[in-house]
């Protein structure tokens, strides 16, 4: 393996495999700045198939910038090895948090979850599908930040044909939609299910679908209905629940449209939870901030967390015991009657003018009437 790349960048170490590639951490020489390098397997690397989908890679990827997509800056060819370069990103795949925590808080997967929304929906606005949204293509900052990567496998809403049909599947058994497990046509719907079955996966500990036979998995998404996630993990609400199980639908028009769609009805949830938490609840927890909703990443616009200290996340998790608390009441201000006396006047004259004009019309009838 050559350790320089284009005459510009070095290899310093490996820090990921993935079916097509393996990812170092690099240096650009020229810009004296760190970077993430894609190498093209060497055992693939004659393969005009695999070639063809790592230059599809770099050109999708390439095409967008945007906060939650990692963002690539080169590609190249040197001695027979094709390279992606791309933004180094110092972050911890979700899978690898996931498997360290079990089950997250309602709060802090929606928080992850809708930043995935935000980069993927940007994506599906530039006509681009990712096909392949999973957790291992989701790097997360230590100051929570998410970064979707990996568009290997993506598609041009253009190119895609409605009526077309594929033998070989592409995508990853436990993750992929329906339509792509029947080798259909993917849609921008396609990735909404694939970021419902991680935000299924992050609240419950569990996959909706799971097996060892990447054959049985297909099958499942195609036919199989989950176990409702409120059965895994009774603190989910219903109206989560309601949310989640929608963007399972075996049929792409039942779930939402697109990333955005989902990331924008997530922060909604998020808003109607954090009204059921009183204000002063976080007020004895030092270090402890809490969001407003201006501050909340969006599908349109993604933010970074405020966060201070560890305390944070859990500061602001629903109550697990009990109904919520109602805020406290609130005193309202003594008020005085303030009376618009102009028009208390200007009613008096107008009934006093209608009140005058009675007896001239009870003269009129008695007249006509002789």
């Amino acid at each position: 393996m050559t350790t320089i790349l284009g005459n510009r960048y070095r290899l310093l170490r490996q820090i990921g495999v993935g079916g097509m590639a393996i990812v170092y951490h690099g240096r650009d020489l020229m810009l004296e700045r760190p970077v993430a390098i894609k190498v093209l397997r060497q055992d693939l690397s004659s393969d005009p198939s695999f070639r063809e989908h790592f230059k599809q890679e770099a050109k999708a990827a390439a095409n967008l910038s945007h906060p939650n997509i990692v963002t690539v800056h080169d590609f190249g060819l040197d001695k027979n090895q094709l390279y992606i370069v791309m933004e180094y990103v110092p972050g911890t795949e979700l899978k690898t948090i996931m498997r360290q925590k079990g089950q997250f808080s309602i709060e802090e997967a929606i928080l992850l979850i809708s930043q995935a929304c935000a980069g993927t929906g940007y994506a599906h606005r530039a006509g681009l599908i990712h096909c392949d949204i999973k957790p291992q293509n989701i790097l997360v900052t230590p100051d929570q930040r998410v970064k979707v990567t990996d568009f290997g496998i993506a598609r041009a809403l253009s190119t895609i044909r409605p009526d077309e049909q594929h033998e070989v599947i592409w995508g990853s058994p436990q993750y992929f939609s329906p339509e792509q497990a029947s080798g259909l046509a993917p849609s921008p719907a396609s990735d909404v299910y694939s970021l419902g079955v991680i935000l299924y996966e992050m609240l419950t500990g569990s996959l909706p679908f799971n097996s060892t036979d990447p054959i049985e998995l297909a099958r499942m998404h195609r036919e199989a209905a989950p176990i409702p996630p409120s059965q895994l993990n009774p603190h989910i609400p219903p109206a989560l629940e309601q949310i989640i199980l929608k963007v399972l639908s075996k049929e792409p028009s039942l779930r939402y449209r697109t990333a955005d769609q989902f990331g924008r009805i997530l922060n909604g949830i998020s808003h109607q939870l954090e009204a059921t938490i009183p204000p002063a609840s976080t007020a004895t927890i030092p270090g402890a901030t809490i969001a407003s909703p201006a501050n909340r990443p969006s599908s349109s616009s993604p933010v970074l967390p405020v966060t201070s200290s560890p305390s944070t996340v859990s500061s602001r998790r629903l109550p697990r015991d009990g109904p919520p608390m109602s805020p406290p009441s609130i005193e309202q201000p003594h008020t005085t009657l303030d009376i618009d006396w102009v028009t208390v006047l200007l009613g008096l004259i107008a009934v006093t003018m209608v009140g005058g004009l009675i007896p001239f019309w009870l003269y009129i009838y008695f007249s006509l009437n002789r």
